[in-house]
C-alpha cells in the first residue's frame, strides 16, 4: 500500500521533462487567463473604493483594501513579465517563475480573506475556498510542490483567522484543503499517465518505422530505406567530404540456392549480412536492394585505395562461406562509386554504381570495379580514347543469364 501511494505520487524519471514541459505549457495559459480575470476583477475593485465608497481613502479600512488591490495587480503584472523574460530561459527558472506567481497569488487571497474575517467574524471563508479549489483545478504541479503550496496557505490562513472561526467552519475549511490536495495529486497523477502512454505509444511506433525500414531476413535496410539513406548522404556531399556507393552482388548465388535448397539460400544472404556489418562498422547505411544484391554507402572517405581494399577483403570473406562444412564457392562483383560533386541525384550515383559492378562481372566475376562523379583523370582519359584503344564495350548480364 505504501509503495503504491509513493508511485501514486512521484514522477518517474523516465517522462519527468516531459512533465515539465506540458506542465509549463498548460500553466502559462492558467496564469494567462488568471492574469486577466485579476486585471478585470481589480481594477472594479479599485474604482469601487474610489467612486463608489463614501469616504473613499478616507478610511483606514479602504486604504488597505486599496492598496491589497493595488498589489495584486502589480503581481499579475510583474508575473505576466517574468514569464515572457524567461520565455527562452532554463526550463528550472521558467518554473520557478510560474510556480513563485502562482504562490503569491494564492497567498494574497489568504491574506485578504483573513482580513475579511478579523475585520468582520461574519464574514465568509469562500475567498479562500475559491483560491484553494482553483490552484488544484488549473495549476498542474507536483505532488510535493502542490502539499508545500496548499499547506502554506491552509496553515498561514488558520494562523491569521483562526480566531475567527468556530470549529465547524474550521472542519469544513480543512475538508476543502483535503480535496484540493486529492483534486491536485490526481491531476498529476493523471498526467503522468497521459505522458507515459505517449511515451510508450512514440515509442512503438519508432519500433515499427524501424522495423518497415528493416529487411525481414537479414535486418539490413530494405530497397527504399536504403535509397532514402543514400540520398540523405548525398545530400550532405562537398568539398572533402565525398560519399562512396558500394553496389555489391552475390556470384552464382542461384547455383546455391538451387543446388542446396532454400535454407542454404537465406543462410548465405544472412552471412553476407553479417560480413557486411563487420568490414564496414562505420557504414552510415547497409541494404539489401534485391535477392542477391547489397548496398553500403560510406561517408568522409577519401582514398581510393582503401575503398578498394575493403572491397576485396568482402570478396575473400564471402568465398569463406560454407553450408554444412561444404564450400559453396560463391563470390561477389563489387561497383563503387566515389561522388565528390554535390547535388548528385540518386539516379546518377546509382547509375554510375551498378555500371562499375556490371563491369566487374564482365571481367569474370569476383571483381571490384570503382569510379567517380565527376570522373577522375584517368577515367576522363578512357572516354577520349581514340577507337581501338577504348575499353571494351559493357556486358549487361541479367539474373538469368548468371
Amino acid at each position: 500500500m505504501c509503495k503504491q501511494m509513493i508511485d501514486f505520487l512521484t514522477i518517474p524519471p523516465s517522462i519527468r521533462t516531459e512533465y515539465w514541459k506540458e506542465s509549463l505549457r498548460k500553466n502559462k495559459i492558467s496564469l494567462h487567463v488568471i492574469c486577466i480575470i485579476i486585471f478585470g476583477a481589480e481594477v472594479f475593485n479599485i474604482f469601487r473604493v474610489l467612486f463608489l465608497s463614501h469616504s473613499g481613502l478616507g478610511t483606514r479600512n479602504n486604504r488597505i483594501y486599496f492598496g491589497m488591490y493595488c498589489a495584486l495587480i502589480a503581481i499579475a503584472v510583474l508575473a505576466l513579465v517574468l514569464q515572457h523574460v524567461v520565455r527562452k530561459a532554463e526550463r528550472s527558472l521558467q518554473w520557478a517563475v510560474q510556480y513563485g506567481s502562482i504562490l503569491l497569488i494564492f497567498l494574497w487571497h489568504v491574506c485578504l480573506n483573513a482580513y475579511d474575517l478579523t475585520r468582520d467574524p461574519a464574514a465568509e471563508f469562500t475567498i479562500f475556498v475559491t483560491a484553494v479549489l482553483g490552484i488544484a483545478i488549473f495549476i498542474q504541479m507536483p505532488s510535493l510542490f502542490s502539499a508545500a503550496c496548499l499547506g502554506t496557505g491552509y496553515a498561514l490562513f488558520l494562523a491569521l483567522a483562526g480566531d475567527a472561526l468556530e470549529s465547524g467552519e474550521k472542519v469544513n475549511l480543512t475538508i476543502t484543503w483535503v480535496v484540493a490536495l486529492a483534486i491536485s495529486f490526481t491531476s498529476s497523477h493523471h498526467a503522468v499517465i497521459s505522458l507515459s502512454q505517449r511515451r510508450e505509444i512514440n515509442q512503438i511506433n519508432a519500433q515499427l518505422r524501424r522495423l518497415l525500414q528493416k529487411d525481414p531476413l537479414t535486418g539490413l535496410l530494405n530497397k527504399k530505406a536504403a535509397q532514402t539513406c543514400v540520398e540523405q548522404k548525398l545530400a550532405q556531399v562537398s568539398e572533402g567530404r565525398p560519399v562512396a556507393l558500394y553496389m555489391i552482388d552475390l556470384d552464382d548465388f542461384k547455383k546455391a540456392n538451387d543446388g542446396y535448397g532454400h535454407p542454404c539460400g537465406d543462410y548465405v544472404l544472412m552471412e553476407t549480412a553479417w560480413k557486411l556489418r563487420i568490414i564496414f562498422p562505420e557504414a552510415a547505411g547497409i541494404g539489401r536492394i534485391g535477392g542477391d544484391e547489397f548496398t553500403v554507402v560510406l561517408t568522409d572517405v577519401t582514398d581510393r585505395r582503401k575503398l578498394e581494399q575493403l572491397g576485396h577483403q568482402l570478396i575473400r570473406e564471402i568465398s569463406k562461406i560454407s553450408w554444412k562444412n561444404q564450400r559453396l564457392n560463391i563470390s561477389c562483383s563489387i561497383g563503387i562509386c566515389l561522388i565528390n560533386q554535390p547535388k548528385t541525384p540518386y539516379e546518377q550515383a546509382y547509375r554510375r554504381a551498378d555500371r562499375c559492378l556490371y563491369e566487374a562481372k564482365w571481367q569474370g566475376k569476383g571483381c571490384c570495379r570503382l569510379c567517380e562523379i565527376p570522373p577522375a583523370s584517368w577515367e576522363a582519359k578512357q572516354s577520349d580514347a581514340p577507337p581501338g584503344k577504348q575499353p571494351r564495350p559493357l556486358i549487361l548480364i541479367s539474373k538469368n543469364q548468371e
